[in-house]
């Protein structure tokens, strides 16, 4: 099944969203399943991406520019040895969405537990928001 995640794109003068698409394994019925599934995609496509030996790409000045707004400029390469752990990635995702911080919306839609039953179509809009702490520390 695929699905349409929206991703915002960083930098002052394009703070754009664009729509990227996920092809999802099989249907998931519940907020806990999507996540699973979700993680499943991403942590695939990291370790397939690390593990490929890919010449690095040349920056324009405009890709320059454009990273530099959103403070980092680089050549998108992992430098870490350790591919990423499924389970311990899956694991901290559902944590993290049950401490809240995270959001996850289908539509316009806020999905709310991790038990709740959800009904996925072909090419549904899922956004996904990390929330971030303004102020004070938890320590």
């Amino acid at each position: 099944m695929r699905v349409l995640v929206n991703v915002k794109k960083l930098g002052k003068r394009k703070n754009s969203i664009m729509q990227v698409p996920y092809e999802l394994e099989g249907q998931p019925t519940t907020v806990r399943e999507l996540i699973v599934q979700m993680v499943v995609v991403c942590v695939n496509d990291y370790n397939v991406h690390k593990e490929s030996k890919e010449l690095l790409k040349n920056l324009s000045m405009s890709d320059m520019e454009e990273q530099a707004e959103s403070g980092k400029i680089s050549f998108g390469v992992n430098y870490g040895e350790k591919p990423a752990d499924l389970e311990a990635s899956v694991s901290n995702a559902l944590q993290c969405f049950e401490d809240g911080i995270y959001r996850i919306f289908l539509g316009e839609e806020q999905l709310q537990k991790l038990e709740d039953e959800i009904v996925l179509v072909e090419d549904c809009e899922l956004t996904f928001v990390r929330l971030t702490m303004l102020v004070g520390r938890m320590w």
